[in-house]
């Protein structure tokens, strides 16, 4: 979407992912974002997209930041964001995504920074959810006895749509675990061996889910 729009008024268009920026290394995150910015300016017109935000820039002075190097990063991001406005002939723009915005600084929402917010939620109907799901099946060889209407029917209102696709995967590990304990047992031959994901399959991951659920809360 971000991509599209950029396109649609002819400027250029960098897609940051939050983590890819961090380093273990003393300095280099910031000299990594630093960097960022400054493709930006020389590409000017251009957008900015930050993708998974949160793991970039969240709130200063939590425990288990250790030697303060989120707070150093946030920081970098806050000085990077003011110096656009200081070359107004320089035209930069602003993106960012995050599924977690209540672990943002707060400083990052502030006038001339991160300052219009858009809630995205994710379609509650099963209708949505099973779009969702039919998408991100494509290429997993379901068994006969998958429905996925049934597990539309089944899955949280709260899921998005990353976390359904990531769903989906551990149904697919249930399966191949599955397999791996039957060729254990010698009940199968390697030969017999069928990536195939089932309906209990499905069940199973759902479960795990909410275990996974009450475990963090």
């Amino acid at each position: 979407m971000f991509s599209a729009v950029a396109t649609e008024f002819k400027i250029a268009f960098l897609n940051v992912k939050g983590p890819e920026l961090l380093n273990k290394y003393v300095g280099q995150s910031e000299e990594n974002l630093r960097k960022v910015f400054e493709r930006a300016r020389q590409a000017s017109p251009c957008v900015i997209f930050f993708d998974e935000l949160d793991s970039l820039a969240p709130s200063r002075g939590r425990n288990g930041d250790s030697g303060g190097v989120t707070d150093r990063i946030v920081s970098q991001l806050l000085a990077e964001l003011d110096s656009l406005h200081q070359s107004p002939h320089i035209k930069v723009f602003l993106m960012a995504a995050t599924n977690r915005a209540d672990l943002l600084d707060p400083a990052l929402l502030a006038p001339g920074r991160f300052d219009k917010v858009i809630h995205v939620t994710p379609g509650t109907d099963v209708e949505s959810k099973l779009k969702i799901l039919q998408a991100v099946t494509r290429k997993v060889h379901l068994a006969e006895d998958v429905d996925l209407l049934a597990v539309a029917k089944e899955c949280d209102d709260t899921m998005t749509g990353a976390e359904m696709q990531g769903f989906v995967s551990a149904a697919v590990m249930e399966s191949i675990r599955e397999q791996i304990c039957l060729l254990e047992a010698e009940q199968i031959l390697p030969s017999e061996v069928k990536g195939i994901v089932a309906h209990s399959h499905f069940q199973a991951a759902l479960k795990n889910r909410r275990k996974e659920k009450q475990n963090r809360t």
